[in-house]
């Protein structure tokens, strides 16, 4: 089954430097039928206006994972890290027993675009912890590059590590390209196009062709393989989640 949510069905909210689409119930929204999908939380689609950002504030039992679309990100934490992440660099902060940190625009002039996601840890009472990779276009092109993937597995091939049996995708797709994923049995999946148009499962679906556009997203389950083409030039994130 793939449920597909159109990029202007999705919560919206601005203030005088934020404007932010919120998937999952946040903040001051509240939805009790779009609290979360598996274990993931939260899944926000923010433009910081150059100067703007989020002051120092606490977190408790989450992983939190950023990608950079456009701009530049500067994290601070109570752990001491210092960081900045451009486009398709990824961060990764696990809250555990609690941590503060502050996420700003770096830059005075231009805007930042970046997704911000939050994934329920399968074990608690961790100690916080921050980590940060690069990611180029050239690495994303064309395949299904992990960026983030389970702690556990061991071999995290230059990924972040999150605490969950959860991978997170970053793909970077030409007009005809075409990547597909296979889904274990019981497994679940997220697909966000961050840009660009993407067709889900064109041949598969009895119902015809899936197309999605920017800021689209679909939950999927009971799918044993997604076939994702490029319709355009395409930028997509995808989650494979228990």
């Amino acid at each position: 089954m793939i449920q597909i949510i159109r990029s202007q069905d999705r919560y919206h909210f601005e203030t005088d430097w934020l404007s932010t689409y919120w998937h999952f119930s946040f903040d001051h929204y509240y939805d009790p039928a779009n609290v979360q999908f598996g274990p993931l939380r939260v899944f926000n689609d923010d433009v910081i206006r150059p100067g703007g950002g989020f002051p120092l504030h606490g977190h408790k039992e989450m992983e939190i994972v950023t990608y950079v679309i456009e701009g530049e990100l500067e994290h601070r934490d109570s752990m001491g890290n210092i960081g900045r992440i451009g486009p398709g660099e990824v961060q990764r902060m696990s809250a555990g027993t609690g941590v503060r940190h502050s996420e700003y625009n770096a830059s005075q002039e231009k805007p930042l675009r970046l997704v911000q996601l939050w994934v329920l840890p399968a074990v608690k009472g961790l100690a916080p912890s921050w980590e940060q990779k690069k990611f180029t276009r050239e690495e994303r092109a064309g395949k299904l590059l992990p960026v983030a993937v389970p702690a556990e597995s061991g071999n995290t091939n230059g990924a972040v590590k999150i605490h969950q049996d959860a991978t997170i995708y970053a793909s970077v797709l030409r007009t005809g390209d075409s990547v597909t994923h296979e889904l274990g049995g019981g497994r679940r999946a997220y697909l966000f196009v961050v840009n660009g148009e993407v067709e889900l499962n064109g041949q598969v679906l009895s119902r015809g062709p899936e197309r999605l556009g920017a800021g689209d997203q679909a939950r999927i389950v009971d799918e044993s393989k997604l076939v994702l083409t490029g319709k355009s030039d395409a930028e997509l994130l995808l989650l494979d989640l228990p």
